[in-house]
């Protein structure tokens, strides 16, 4: 895939310089992380007025994706030696995750992430994802006007939520039930031969939310690099939700954060009380840990876990919007107790 820049400047021969789209190899990887933090370093400095020491806080998204996901992951070269776009895109099973996207501030407006865009699109449907996502940012119409030229609809608003981690425990969690029997467990924790077993009733949990949802590529990622781990909420042999979290370092968390990616329970079991004894349980692990404070997204049309959040002391930092194609139905439950991060 090759496209002509459409900018002032000749090569010593008098020729366009050329840009092409191919797949990220393992030499490429610091310099993609590069081009993510300083396009949006940029971004935010125009928004802000003032640059952010990190753009991403701390948080990584590079080299774990692209050892879960190496299909999936794009660079723009110039003339076959600078990088100067990147597109990262990974499967939940038959949904698709679309980002980040990110060309550098000078080669911006040239169609360059068009075609990063349209190669990501290429993979998912290689991979038969009936659903395909991303978020951006709502105030942006750059943003929203390049996914919209691929299909992709404003949804609703997705919150990027947190709370400062203390002695005082969580207000929603102040009351627990008298009955009480869930316990918590960490994946990790399990013996090898029953961590697929396990991943088999988190697949179902999921199912039931997204018809093919399936995080199990995140989760072993997760676990095999120590990115952080999968919390487990049982009742007995009953699975009644999961969290994959992810602690500082090489993951997605920010400094002195423990991030949550993607919590869920069981659709069957949904109970306000189950997401904040689960919420309070998150809190003690990020104690233990040493962390500042807990992150939690929420997309706003899952309202009930929204509001839930909102009562157990949780502020928002920030919000993206969520934009989707492919399958038309309208899945999401706004009864559902579900947090999840498509960034």
């Amino acid at each position: 895939m090759r496209a002509t820049v459409d900018r002032a400047g000749l090569d010593p021969q008098g020729r366009l310089p050329k840009i092409q789209v191919r797949r990220v190899r393992k030499g490429d990887l610091s310099k993609v992380r590069d081009v993510f933090e300083q396009t949006f370093g940029d971004f935010l400095e125009r928004q802000l007025g003032t640059r952010p020491r990190q753009a991403f806080g701390g948080a990584q998204y590079v080299h774990h994706r692209w050892l879960m996901e190496p299909w999936g992951c794009f660079v723009a070269e110039e003339d076959n030696a600078k990088i100067v776009g990147a597109a990262l895109a990974v499967t939940w099973g038959t949904v698709g995750i679309l980002g980040p996207v990110a060309v550098l501030t000078n080669y911006q407006n040239q169609t360059i992430g068009q075609q990063l865009i349209r190669a990501s699109q290429g993979f998912f449907e290689e991979n038969k994802a009936a659903l395909h996502g991303c978020v951006t940012y709502p105030t942006s119409p750059k943003h929203l006007f390049l996914f919209h030229k691929f299909g992709y609809r404003p949804k609703a608003l997705t919150a990027v939520m947190s709370r400062a981690i203390d002695r005082t425990p969580p207000r929603a969690a102040v009351a627990k039930p008298a009955k009480a029997v869930l316990a918590v467990r960490r994946f990790s924790s399990l013996e090898e031969t029953k961590k697929k077993a396990t991943l088999a009733r988190m697949h179902r949990i999921t199912n039931g939310i997204c018809r093919g949802m399936d995080l199990s590529k995140e989760i072993e990622i997760v676990d095999g690099l120590a990115l952080g781990d999968t919390l487990l909420l049982e009742r007995g042999r009953d699975l009644v939700g999961f969290a994959v979290y992810h602690t500082p370092g090489v993951s997605e968390a920010p400094s002195g954060a423990l991030y949550v990616k993607f919590l869920a329970i069981d659709p069957p079991q949904r109970k306000v009380e189950h997401l904040t004894e689960f919420v309070s349980a998150l809190e003690t692990l990020a104690q233990e840990l040493g962390m500042q404070r807990v992150i939690f997204p929420v997309y706003s049309r899952y309202w009930l876990a929204y509001n839930t959040l909102v009562q157990c002391g949780y502020q928002i930092d920030f919000t993206m919007i969520r934009m989707q194609r492919g399958r038309q139905e309208d899945y999401e439950d706004p009864t559902h107790l579900v947090l999840d991060d498509w960034r």
